[in-house]
C-alpha cells in the first residue's frame, strides 16, 4: 500500500465520519426544537434585529434574581 492509497482512503473515513456528523447535529436541533426545548428559529432574529433597545431573545432568571439583591 503506498502513500496515495493511503491518503485516498483517509480522505473517505474523514468525509464520512464528517457527514455522520453532520447530520447527527441535524438530528439533535429538529428533535430538541420538536420536543420544545429550545426554538432555535428565534436565535436567527438576532442579526435582523440588532437594536441596542431590543429584547433579549431569553430572560436569565440568574441574572434577575442578582438584580433583585
Amino acid at each position: 500500500m503506498s502513500i496515495d492509497q493511503l491518503s485516498i482512503y483517509l480522505y473517505v473515513i474523514g468525509t464520512g465520519i464528517t457527514v455522520v456528523v453532520f447530520y447527527s447535529y441535524i438530528v439533535y436541533l429538529y428533535r430538541s426544537e420538536k420536543r420544545g426545548e429550545k426554538d432555535y428559529e428565534k436565535y436567527g432574529k438576532i442579526a435582523l434585529d440588532d437594536e441596542i433597545d431590543s429584547a433579549p431573545v431569553e430572560s436569565n432568571p440568574d441574572s434577575v434574581n442578582k438584580n433583585k439583591e
